[in-house]
């Protein structure tokens, strides 16, 4: 049966895909941020997955404020790459795994989460920057990618605590598909900023800090925080975070942590990256 093996989280910050694209990752600026990372990519060139369930915010690339899905799940071949105002970011095609995804749509609906199946989308910098970040710049990607983007765009947003279930109900399908398929589930976005307002550049440190420990620690917490202690502790686009909670509840009751990265700033956003195994038994 297939298995969901280990979880990453990271941010996804646009210019961080800008500097890979530029080669301008070894700069004084983005040096460091990028060092975080050598880990990882040494890790997943080693436990490299058949799929990565990669949970993510679409950025009005496939979807606009005309329509909205809370969660929505990939379920085509290929995906190729938006235009997101500067032209498609320079890297491959993501190839979908259609059985896999196809599914996946089916036993969470089953498991009564309403996912919205789409057969046809382009994917941007959320999905395709953590892609970079632990691949590097190859001629194709080598793993098969199933989109799981999540509305933390428009109020009101899913709630950490529906989203770690999500993640449970995830595992749960997973293990239910019969093909023998290592799976890696992949959160995305945050920490702590805001892009607008008296508070534009706002970071929390602490805040952050504090659920990088809580995600291994103490899951449940983080299952209860509401949404205005996201606004207010991590900004407006601190809600994204609760994309990392759909990881986490996929990866079993005891995961192990592997790795942990925090770095202040890359542009305006604070950047958090969890590598983690996931916990036996399901």
């Amino acid at each position: 049966m297939a298995r969901v093996t280990a979880g990453v989280a990271t941010s996804h910050v646009p210019a961080i895909g800008a500097a890979i694209d530029r080669g301008r990752t070894r700069e004084q600026y983005w040096a460091p941020v990028f060092a975080g990372y050598e880990w990882s990519k040494a890790w997943i060139a080693d436990h490299t997955p058949d799929v990565v369930l990669l949970v993510y915010n679409d950025h009005a690339s496939a979807f606009s404020l005309q329509m909205i899905p809370t969660f929505a799940i990939g379920c085509a071949e290929s995906y190729p790459i938006a235009d997101e105002g500067l032209g498609p970011r320079p890297v491959p095609v993501v190839e979908g795994h259609g059985g896999l995804a196809c599914h996946l749509a089916e036993q969470l609906i089953l498991d009564e989460f309403d996912m919205t199946v789409v057969n046809e989308m382009s994917v941007d910098h959320g999905l395709t920057v953590p892609l970079s970040l632990l691949f590097g710049q190859p001629e194709r990607w080598p793993v098969r990618v199933v989109p799981l983007a999540v509305n933390v765009v428009q109020y009101p947003p899913p709630t950490g605590n529906r989203c770690y279930a999500l993640g449970e109900a995830i595992r749960r399908a997973v293990a239910s598909y019969p093909e023998d398929l290592d799976v890696q589930v992949w959160g995305t976005g945050g920490m702590s900023h805001q892009l607008q307002g008296m508070r534009a550049g706002l970071i929390n440190a602490p805040f952050d800090n504090a659920f990088l420990e809580k995600m291994t620690a103490e899951p449940e917490a983080l299952r209860q925080i509401p949404h205005i202690e996201y606004l207010r502790e991590a900004g407006s686009e601190g809600i994204e975070l609760v994309m990392w909670l759909v990881m986490r509840g996929a990866l079993g009751a005891h995961p192990k942590e592997l790795h942990r990265v925090y770095h202040v700033p890359a542009s305006n956003t604070a950047v958090g990256h969890l590598v983690l195994e996931a916990g036996w038994p399901t």
